[in-house]
């Protein structure tokens, strides 16, 4: 465990699977999920937190340009209503496999919802990549992965990252005039001692920040593949980082508890929640979904 971080637990939510940090601007709020747990967290610039229990597993959760959410979950992607407990499923591409369910998601430059699936057993690479527009059912992008997570857009939104977390393998995809992805190539390749790659996203300057699950860290890269810099993280499984605050210059990095023995819980006592860091640069505005 790294001596010193500069990361500061702000919300100490012991999530069971904590993923999809994103900041939505309208509440100037930060809202992120428990997969495991099913829950729905979010904290305001107050610095109050408030959850809600879901009636099932949410991978990510996006605001709607129209109000509301919308959630990639294990029986696919919904319309949600939080207050009013309402997860109504709008399409499910992967109801003929059971042990699959949607993990990480994100909203592009345009406002479509990409998010990928995955075995929730980690035993096939049965995961696909999907993008969501507003008007259209899912369309599969990319198949065969062990573990999806992201994606992350440039700032022009030309170029997606995505990784499989399983693989410990980024790869870039160029984003059509079309809004098609194509020309997947190889753009970071991890291995012993890095962790794994897992949720990430884009600044100001186009660098890449990823969270790298059991690598206790959250590091920077250049859009050329460059490792410029490392956030030393006081927990073992960050698990995805998105920049919020008033002025985008917080970096949130979402963790997990799950699969550590009692030991490694005593060593990291805030697993599972929300950390802060001050990064010395500013991220993006999100789109919210536009639909």
């Amino acid at each position: 465990m790294p001596s010193e971080s500069p990361a500061t637990c702000v919300a100490d939510v012991h999530a069971v699977l904590g993923e999809g940090p994103v900041w939505v601007q309208r509440e100037r709020a930060l809202y992120w999920v428990d997969i495991k747990g099913r829950k729905v967290f979010r904290l305001d610039d107050r610095g109050e937190v408030r959850e809600w229990d879901t009636p099932l597993r949410v991978g990510s959760m996006v605001p709607r340009a129209g109000g509301g959410f919308i959630a990639a979950t294990e029986d696919g992607f919904a319309d949600v209503g939080l207050d009013a407990g309402r997860f109504d499923i709008l399409f499910n591409p992967e109801e003929h496999l059971r042990d699959n369910r949607f993990n990480d998601g994100k909203v592009d430059r345009r406002g479509r919802f990409w998010a990928g699936t995955m075995d929730d057993r980690e035993r096939e690479a049965s995961g696909t990549l999907y993008v969501f527009e507003a008007g259209s059912e899912p369309t599969p992008v990319d198949t065969s992965y062990n573990v999806t997570n992201g994606p992350a857009f440039s700032p022009s939104g030309d170029i997606m990252y995505h990784n499989d977390s399983a693989r410990q393998v980024t790869y870039a995809f160029d984003i059509g005039s079309d809004g098609k992805a194509v020309n997947r190539r190889v753009f970071l390749q991890f291995g012993p001692g890095d962790g794994y790659p897992d949720g990430m996203t884009v600044d100001e300057e186009g660098c890449l920040w990823i969270a790298f699950w059991d690598g206790w860290a959250v590091r920077r890269f250049s859009a050329s593949g460059e490792w410029l810099q490392t956030v030393r993280m006081p927990v073992s499984r960050p698990t995805s980082c998105a920049f919020g605050g008033i002025d985008l210059d917080l970096l949130y990095v979402t963790s997990a508890s799950i699969g550590l023995e009692e030991e490694a819980l005593k060593m990291q006592p805030n697993a599972g929640g929300l950390f802060m860091v001050k990064p010395g640069v500013r991220g993006l505005a999100d789109l919210p979904f536009a639909g």
